[in-house]
């Protein structure tokens, strides 16, 4: 009797040191992610120009693309290659200040007065570049946030913005900056998805 005593206080015992051993999980602390949020979104502010290469995915109300891009950005305009599979250029877009302007696979030019109402009349699908200079480096625009998530770092996880559910994966350093690889973005009516294989950043 007293050996089974002796070998369940032991069980006991090793049982405890055993639960006393597993790490508290460690609480959030909003007030610090907050505060890395704002210097990361100082940081992101040094961002003067930049050049992105990757993979598109669309689908949009039974309607789909999928292949690659180029696209050169600054602040006074914007030019923006989309390449099939097989590596042909299915549209070159043009933004100014005053129009936007697509040039389709067989040399045909339109313009309008944006991107979204050009896209959607030409490739059946709407490319929200109104906001996607901002989405697309892991910021919010200036318009107002529904909800966000952010990661240890400061980092956006998710941003529900005009009417976009947006999701950041795969974070890298480039040039100073952490920048996403991949970017989700979810409407009522379109899906899209971006994967960055290479930034090139011009700062301020």
């Amino acid at each position: 009797m007293n050996l089974i005593r002796i070998a369940l206080l032991s069980g006991l015992v090793a049982l405890l040191q055993a639960c006393a051993s597993v790490p508290a999980g460690k609480p959030v602390d909003h007030a610090m992610s907050q505060a890395l949020y704002q210097q990361h979104l100082q940081n992101l502010a040094g961002i003067g120009q930049f050049t992105l290469q990757g993979r598109i995915g669309v689908q949009a109300e039974g309607k789909g693309f999928s292949g690659s891009l180029n696209w050169q950005h600054n602040p006074a305009d914007d030019e923006i290659a989309l390449y099939s599979p097989l590596g042909g250029q299915v549209a070159s877009i043009k933004k100014t200040a005053d129009e936007v302007t697509l040039i389709d696979a067989k040399g045909k030019r339109i313009s309008a007065a944006d991107t979204e109402t050009l896209t959607q009349n030409t490739l059946g699908w709407k490319l929200p570049l109104t906001g996607l200079a901002d989405w697309s480096i892991g910021r919010p625009t200036s318009s107002a946030v529904q909800a966000s998530t952010l990661d240890e770092k400061g980092r956006l996880l998710t941003l529900k913005q005009d009417g976009w559910d947006i999701e950041y994966q795969n974070y890298s350093e480039q040039n100073g900056h952490f920048l996403p690889g991949k970017i989700v973005l979810r409407s009522e009516k379109l899906n899209l998805k971006l994967l960055i294989e290479k930034w090139l950043i011009v700062k301020n």
